[in-house]
């Protein structure tokens, strides 16, 4: 006599409540004649429809589409972009059921979709059947008059790029480059889970970056076109590719045991971020190098761009990795507290190279975290179970043939310094992280991080017992003045620096005083320059004096010339 009927309260990629039930309008339900049926709210996603004596029920919705990323929904005059998870709804105890989606298009949309098969075009309606609603949910498409694509085959499976948006993609480069990871991807798992996979890019005229991944396909959006094929946003554009495609395996077929099924009403809690997304972001660029996409200085670069990030966050001495992965839920994808928590993409990222270094030394060389993955692959994934943390580090000691404990305890479930860990592993493959002081004396000599915000130049970090910290100065925090002079915000927060280093460069021993507002109130504050270096500048290089063994590592791992 009733029917509960839910909206998903989060999407699979993002570990955070995405409430897209604040984005419903005009909820109403009817039988089959169209006779309205009583219903309640129950909870902020979901409703319960009296349905006594009623054989067909219908629901009818709006939903406000005006976002647009990687994971959301969006109406235009150019085009219907939809994540089914955002705005479908789906009876519970019917979730395996099969689902048909039907979209009534203008006569000249295509459709841009990774469900499986094509759709069926009959009378103006573009038809999907889905095996059940995790299929539906994970099968985001672009429905326009306006797309572009190219297609090609790998190892028997047919790849596609699709963009939206103003932009000129070369695609004769596009499709060289990505053959390349897509091939060592395919040569590295050994295995592809669907025929067909299908790249949707999400083209905007602005400044943007994000991706979301799906079994058959994933949503990317970058900006601005015009840059598209342009250095620095061609390389974002590779690295979240093979990011993204990677995860096919990582979170979407291999799975944590708290996520095998999802359950779309509720946090999904797990410590396992470290590994659903740390270890696809290394493998997101290590591939890209390997299969020879990147070249030695892009990789290296990227790779100590996220050792920097990892160094300059001091909540590793806070929160673990796997402690910050349950936390996801929390406050994952904002700043929160100063100091707090770690990235699971970043330090999880580290961690993955240092576990992959730990293999290969401790097999010499006959094995690696490849073999991990692929088995995760064949003995979870394609037995539809999901893996704990535990098995991880069991299948970890297998391949390396000693105990993993040491690393497991003491840097992934605890908040010990991972330097040291990382130079080990550096030196192992002739390599060696160096780190000298930055170029900016507020930085280094003061202990701040400055950003414009709203055109006003602000405190974006703080050293932990540096001068400006025991000075009393705080994250968020305007900077008015220096010495007497006005501080204007170009860029970011340059004049602020410019002033800084002038002055002791001018003399040492200047005191810098400066004026800040807190709050809304205003104080001056007196620093006296620090012979300690706070913020450092991280590169890796290779080792000059490498030897033969360490030589062949790198080679053997990178498969490119020491």
């Amino acid at each position: 006599d009733e029917v509960l009927i839910q909206l998903p309260a989060w999407r699979p990629g993002r570990y955070e409540l995405g409430n897209f039930a604040k984005n419903v309008q005009k909820w109403a339900a009817f039988d089959g004649k169209g006779n309205p049926l009583k219903f309640q709210k129950i909870s902020k996603d979901s409703w319960k429809i009296q349905t006594k004596d009623v054989s067909e029920l219908h629901i009818k919705y709006n939903y406000y589409g005006a976002e647009i990323n990687a994971g959301s929904t969006f109406l235009d005059g150019t085009q219907l972009y939809m994540n089914p998870v955002n705005c479908c709804i789906y009876i519970p105890e019917r979730i395996n059921e099969q689902c048909v989606l039907e979209l009534h298009l203008p006569a000249d949309y295509i459709v841009a979709c990774g469900a499986p098969g094509s759709p069926s075009k009959k009378k103006g309606i573009n038809s999907f059947i889905l095996k059940d609603f995790h299929e539906l949910a994970d099968s985001p498409f672009i429905a326009s008059n306006s797309l572009k694509q190219t297609k090609f085959v790998s190892d028997g499976i047919e790849f596609n790029l699709w963009f939206q948006g103003e932009c000129t993609p070369d695609w004769a480069k596009l499709t060289s480059d990505f053959m390349k990871f897509i091939n060592e991807q395919l040569l590295m798992m050994k295995a592809f889970p669907c025929e067909t996979y299908h790249f949707l890019f999400q083209i905007l005229p602005y400044k943007t970056f994000h991706g979301v991944e799906h079994v058959t396909s994933t949503v990317i959006a970058l900006g601005p076109g015009y840059n598209l094929m342009k250095d620095s946003l061609y390389e974002d554009l590779l690295g979240v590719s093979s990011h993204e495609l990677f995860h096919v395996w990582n979170i979407k077929t291999i799975r944590p045991i708290e996520m095998q099924p999802y359950d779309y009403t509720k946090e999904n809690y797990s410590k396992l971020g470290y590994i659903c997304e740390g270890i696809t972001t290394y493998y997101g660029d290590y591939l890209l190098y390997r299969s020879g996409v990147f070249n030695e200085g892009q990789y290296l670069q990227t790779f100590a761009e996220r050792l920097q990030k990892h160094f300059d966050n001091f909540g590793r001495f806070n929160l673990s990795v796997a402690d910050s992965s349950f936390d996801t839920w929390l406050d994952g994808y904002m700043p929160g507290a100063p100091n707090r928590k770690t990235n699971i993409y970043d330090e999880g990222n580290l961690l993955a190279f240092v576990t992959d270094m730990f293999i290969r030394k401790n097999s010499h060389n006959k094995h690696s975290l490849d073999d991990v993955m692929r088995y995760l692959y064949t003995e979870f994934a394609l037995k539809n179970k999901g893996y704990s943390d535990s098995d991880y580090k069991e299948i970890v000691t297998h391949f390396a043939n000693t105990s993993f404990d040491e690393i497991f305890n003491n840097y992934i479930n605890g908040i010990n310094d991972y330097k040291p860990l990382l130079q080990d592993a550096m030196n192992y493959i002739g390599c060696e992280l160096i780190f000298t002081s930055s170029h900016k004396f507020h930085e280094h000599g003061l202990g701040i991080k400055v950003q414009e915000v709203n055109g006003v130049c602000r405190v974006s970090s703080v050293y932990p017992d540096s001068i400006a910290d025991k000075g009393g100065i705080t994250i968020n925090d305007e900077l008015l003045i220096v010495n007497n002079m006005h501080i204007k915000p170009e860029g970011l927060g340059t004049t602020f620096g410019e002033w800084c280093n002038y002055f002791v460069h001018k003399d040492a021993i200047t005191p810098m005083i400066l004026i800040i507002a807190t709050n809304g109130i205003t104080k001056q504050i007196e620093l006296q320059p620090s012979p300690n270096s706070y913020y450092k500048i991280v590169e890796i290089k290779k080792q000059i004096a490498a030897n033969e063994l360490q030589k062949i590592n790198f080679e053997t791992w990178s498969k490119n010339k020491f």
